[in-house]
């Protein structure tokens, strides 16, 4: 019989394995996380299938840039239409649209490269405590239960919602009742279940996986989160440059921090590092963070 893990991974899994429905064209589902919208990480993870699906297998992608242009639909099945940009000889690059109701919910442009040899310099992993050591986020998230009634009815559900990824912070942040710090955060992550020996599965999945805690980094500062009453927050953009191989099955560590917020965008960073502190992914992400004042807009008939 499966763990939980083991189904959650499952189900992810077949969430990243596209319908293909013609060239360069594929179906995906979503999953309700308890949000009001598709978790932005499935699109882009499922964007980056649907790319890889198109490209020499010994080419594997080294960066992704990509825009959420729309709220997805749980409902609604998603179609990733892929363009063929460029087929070189290290390099290729293709373009991506996720399509829900005839219009574009992301858009994506990724970049494969074959393996080579080169110059190598890295930043230093930061000096952590290792994974092990740590509550994970599930155990946490039932300590929370009791100040539940400090959230919106309406979200509530994306509270208690168990996801496929493992993920134990440094230095924990209640997002029900939020505290003001610096705006770093550490976090190890893992998938519950092993995966596939496909290096673009693990991608995939990093991909996916690093939606998470990101823009809540610069929140930090500010004493808010995502349950704080009137703050609306979606990703405007993100971006990843993988640096080589990585097992999204081992433990890696998501070292985040955000150098700045305005005009109710919040900018956050990442590096993530495998065990041996050797330099896996960079992450970058613009989000809204938007306070909302819940007073009635001014309109013709009121002035």
């Amino acid at each position: 019989m499966a763990s939980d893990g083991e189904r959650l991974v499952g189900d992810l899994l077949d969430q990243l394995d596209l319908e293909p429905l013609e060239q360069r064209l594929f179906r995906g589902s979503s999953r309700d996380l308890g949000g009001k919208s598709v978790f932005g990480g499935q699109v882009a993870g499922q964007a980056m299938v649907a790319a890889t699906r198109t490209v020499d297998p010994e080419q594997q992608a080294h960066s992704m840039h990509g825009y959420f242009l729309r709220p997805g639909d749980m409902e609604a099945a998603i179609v990733y239409e892929v363009d063929n940009i460029r087929d070189g000889r290290s390099f290729a690059t293709r373009r991506v649209q996720a399509i829900q109701h005839g219009r574009p919910i992301f858009s994506m442009l990724a970049s494969f490269h074959v393996e080579e040899h080169g110059y190598t310099h890295q930043m230093a992993m930061p000096d952590v405590p290792d994974p092990e050591t740590l509550a994970s986020h599930d155990e946490l998230r039932r300590n929370w239960v009791d100040e539940l009634d400090r959230v919106p009815e309406s979200l509530r559900e994306a509270v208690g919602r168990e996801v496929a990824i493992d993920m134990r912070a440094v230095k924990p942040w209640n997002m029900l009742a939020p505290d003001k710090r610096d705006a770093v955060q550490h976090v190890w992550f893992k998938a519950k279940a092993p995966l596939p020996d496909d290096q673009a599965v693990h991608r995939a999945v990093l991909t996916y996986a690093s939606d998470f805690n990101l823009l809540a980094t610069s929140l930090f500062p500010h004493g808010v989160s995502f349950f704080t009453p009137g703050m609306q927050m979606a990703s405007i953009d993100h971006a990843i440059w993988f640096h080589r191989n990585l097992q999204m099955d081992e433990w890696l560590l998501y070292s985040m921090d955000s150098p700045g917020a305005q005009d109710a965008r919040g900018l956050s960073r990442g590096l993530i590092f495998n065990r041996a502190g050797e330099l896996v992914a960079s992450v970058a992400q613009e989000g809204l963070i938007r306070q909302r004042d819940n007073k009635p807009r001014s309109t013709p008939e009121n002035g």
